[in-house]
């Protein structure tokens, strides 16, 4: 076991003389010192486990913490390492979390306020929280730890990253997604994008809370999701389009059927009836794979009541608006824009990548037809998310799809310099025969929000 030992020690005695009694800039467990005790520490742990033959998965994580402190301790004492038993539990502790977790992630994929964890490389990660990204004093070892933790996330989803396969795109156990891509494709190391999502989503009323949008938004929005309107949400990469899919799902009544369709599944709906459909990626030779396009043609036979696409990004787009122009009212779906008109446009793009074969005329008659209302949503500076826009889909008009904006965001600043978010209603009456039932209660919203 000795001898399995030996070859780290250069590492331990280039960590004792650069420590040598003087006080760390920075706490102990983001030092190189830390990392260097911590590698040592694992392989003597990892011997020790083998040569005695411990099913470490039977036991209790009690079990695991006592023998895990006992280990660290023996290394400690027989390599005189120069910590004390503060910085000697602390490497406990994370050997715990490389036996039973994901080493330098594990705090950060459970802290709930941690929306994104990005990693360029062994040696930088960052974190996003509040829509703002920080650089984190977390690391890894070296790359050959990075793709350890890496591979471990992904063994129970049956999915390999590889020279062979290195790049990957999966769901995780707890709902969120996780990108990874690597060498030769990764020329700076492995490249790693995890999304973090609630565990409970946030409702309307949360979202009105946080100042995302105002009351008669509010109403509209509810208006426009109980009259069965086709919505698209358009918005930049982390705008929140996911969120706010989630929240307007809250509206549909208990009643009605939901079928959700994703490249990868994402959405957490609150709803008592939801059927949650992923697409699937091929073979090597291409067989085996399911498409979105593929989903969202068989989801109309599963007797849906509801149709929401997590995103629209590609072929799909001719299924959605065909089901939405064929009494599948009430359908809702995401898509990349950074504004309604530019929403459109890219609609009009992708049916034409995916092989539409009438005119530009005809193909923009059926967006008309097929899409109610767009809902704008972006990341402002700050980091907040808002809705900017919501904009009814009215017509078409000298061969150009026609709109009219509701409501429309604007920033001003108080007279104590602070920007105050505010949204201007613009006086107009949807258009939509759906929301007929719904007029006096917006009509009353609106007044509200004309009100000082």
């Amino acid at each position: 076991m000795e001898d399995k030992v030996t070859p780290l020690a250069p590492h331990l005695a280039a960590g004792a003389k650069r420590r040598d009694g003087a006080a760390d800039p920075v706490p102990f467990e983001y030092t190189d010192h830390f990392q260097s005790v911590l590698a040592a520490a694992h392989e003597r742990l990892l011997n020790a486990i083998e040569d005695e033959r411990i099913d470490i998965d039977a036991w209790s994580p009690e079990t695991v913490e006592k023998y895990v402190d006992s280990q660290t301790a023996a290394f400690i004492r027989e390599w005189k390492i120069p910590v004390n038993e503060a910085e000697m539990a602390q490497v406990a502790r994370a050997l715990c979390k490389e036996l039973n977790g994901f080493g330098p992630l594990d705090d950060l994929l459970h802290d709930p306020a941690i929306e994104d964890i990005l990693i360029n490389g062994h040696q930088q990660i960052h974190v996003s929280s509040g829509g703002m990204l920080t650089r984190a004093n977390q690391r890894f070892s070296d790359e050959r730890h990075l793709l350890r933790i890496l591979r471990r996330i992904l063994a129970p989803l049956g999915r390999r990253l590889d020279e062979s396969n290195p790049m990957v795109d999966a769901r995780l156990p707890n709902g969120g997604r996780l990108n990874a891509i690597i060498a030769p494709l990764a020329v700076d190391g492995p490249m790693v994008s995890i999304r973090k999502f609630r565990k409970d989503p946030f409702s309307p009323a949360e979202l009105l809370a946080k100042g995302c949008f105002d009351r008669p938004m509010h109403v509209l929005l509810n208006a426009m999701v109980l009259g069965r309107c086709n919505i698209l949400i358009s918005g930049g990469t982390s705008s929140g389009k996911t969120s706010l899919l989630n929240a307007l799902a809250s509206f549909i009544p208990e009643g009605e059927r939901v079928i959700t369709v994703e490249d990868t599944a994402e959405l957490s709906l609150s709803h008592p009836h939801v059927v949650r459909l992923e697409s699937r990626l091929g073979g090597s030779d291409g067989q085996g794979e399911v498409t979105i396009r593929d989903l969202v043609r068989n989801s109309l036979r599963m007797r849906p009541d509801r149709i929401v696409v997590g995103e629209v990004r590609g072929a799909e787009v001719l299924e959605m608006l065909q089901a939405m122009n064929t009494g599948h009212d009430g359908s809702m779906a995401t898509i990349h824009a950074n504004s309604p008109r530019d929403c459109l446009y890219r609609i009009e793009m992708l049916s034409g990548f995916a092989g539409f074969q009438g005119s530009e005329d005809s193909l923009r008659q059926q967006i008309a037809s097929a899409i109610d209302f767009i809902v704008q949503i972006s990341r402002m500076g700050n980091g907040r998310r808002l809705v900017t826009s919501i904009t009814e889909v009215i017509g078409v008009s000298d061969r150009t799809v026609t709109t009219q904006e509701m409501f429309r965001h604007e920033s001003r600043v108080d007279p104590d310099g602070r920007e105050q978010d505010r949204w201007t209603g613009l006086g107009f009456q949807p258009h939509s025969h759906k929301l007929e039932p719904f007029r006096q209660a917006l009509r009353e919203a609106s007044m509200e929000g004309l009100s000082p």
